[in-house]
């Protein structure tokens, strides 16, 4: 009888026990920062260089960089067609991307030194470990090309890192609203300020979280270039407001958030993510969707190809897919460039639930994944995606 009594304590408890583990996938996912395993092949491509357009650098850090704080930026500057545009690391080996795939840098730092090209505009995404390490490479490098002509433009989290310089010291700097006290513990010289878009002071300028580097990034634009680019690039993004929004509501996380979350995790199907890799895949667009659905905590979220091979995006990057396609399960694959799929692709497709972006939407892709995600998930939930992505 006592064994009995045993086994019917003990099955229970396993049970919940694996419940938990289960529901907890897409937190260890959502922390989860992924290492290459893929052959290193070094970025062989000539840099191309054009002495007459200014020269835009995104840094990133090759064990592991905020996707949308790197690829906004890139494309938004890219589409001005006035810009060299570099996504800068130390190595020019794959940089991971967080979350979902890998890309090639376009040159190194020594690289850019060798070649003896200024930046005028240097983007600091949110990066990690750098701004912990003392003697960081990156840190040292934005000290050393710091101008009162070079325009520093940190991004979200990349906050920590411009602080780290200490060249915000003194100056305003803004950050993600569910980071802002964190960071404002770590670093004190700064003059912290919330409920803003961009912060500019001098050549210094930072962005709120996430969603925030394309306002940071139109604001460069517009003083650089001037109105009649920087509606262009707007029209080109379908850019939900006539002129560069300013105001932001600094709203973090709160208690009541975060129940919602784990309700969503326990009791709601938590689902297996992939996004289709297409040549000419537009990267803001792409990195929207990216880290749009890696704040609904799926339990996997990944890139594929059908044949696991790299692809180069609108403005020339060299993206490498996490997956295999044959090698995934997926409970819906988010397709970008519908138009661009052939008779083979559909069929490699055939039993995949797909989800479609049209071209004709003329949508802003944030508010067209936020419209998706609240028909999934309901609007709490879509409220949360908006307060992750600081899209307030």
């Amino acid at each position: 009888m006592k064994v009995k009594k045993r086994f019917w304590i003990i099955v229970p408890i396993l049970i919940l026990s694996a419940m938990v583990y289960t529901s907890c996938q897409p937190l260890r996912e959502f922390y989860k920062v992924p290492v290459y395993n893929g052959t290193d092949q070094q970025n062989l491509n000539p840099v191309k260089y054009d002495r007459a357009k200014k020269t835009i650098v995104v840094l990133a850090h090759n064990d592991g960089t905020e996707i949308f704080d790197l690829m906004a930026p890139y494309y938004l500057f890219n589409t001005t067609g006035r810009a060299n545009v570099y996504v800068i690391a130390e190595r020019k080996s794959p940089i991971v991307l967080l979350s979902g795939l890998f890309i090639y840098p376009d040159i190194t730092f020594a690289e850019l030194d060798s070649l003896k090209i200024k930046p005028d505009v240097i983007v600091i995404p949110a990066m990690v470990q750098v701004f912990t390490d003392p003697k960081s490479t990156i840190v040292k490098w934005i000290k050393e090309k710091n101008t009162a002509d070079t325009k520093i433009l940190s991004v979200c989290a990349g906050s920590l890192v411009g602080a780290a310089t200490g060249l915000y010291d003194g100056r305003p700097l803004t950050t993600h609203a569910s980071m802002f006290e964190e960071s404002r513990e770590v670093f004190k010289n700064p003059q912290w300020i919330q409920d803003v878009s961009v912060t500019k002071s001098d050549n210094l300028y930072s962005t709120a979280g996430v969603s925030n580097a394309v306002e940071g990034s139109l604001t460069i634009i517009n003083e650089m270039f001037g109105e009649a680019t920087v509606q262009k690039v707007m029209q080109d993004i379908h850019y939900p407001h006539n002129q560069i929004k300013d105001k932001h509501k600094s709203v973090a996380i709160k208690t009541a958030n975060k129940f919602t979350i784990a309700n969503k995790l326990f009791f709601r199907k938590n689902r297996k993510v992939g996004v289709l890799l297409q040549d000419g895949i537009s990267e803001l667009r792409l990195a929207a969707v990216l880290d749009s659905y890696h704040r609904t905590f799926p339990s996997a979220l990944g890139t594929v190809t059908a044949n696991g091979n790299p692809i180069t995006s609108k403005y020339g990057l060299t993206i490498i897919p996490t997956n295999r396609l044959s090698d995934q399960e997926l409970d819906e694959l988010h397709i970008l460039v519908p138009e661009k799929l052939t008779g083979s692709d559909n069929s490699l497709l055939k039993g995949i639930p797909l989800i479609k972006y049209s071209p004709a939407a003329n949508q802003y892709i944030i508010n067209e994944c936020l419209q998706r995600i609240q028909e999934q998930y309901g609007q709490k939930f879509e409220n949360i995606t908006r307060l992750l992505l600081d899209y307030n």
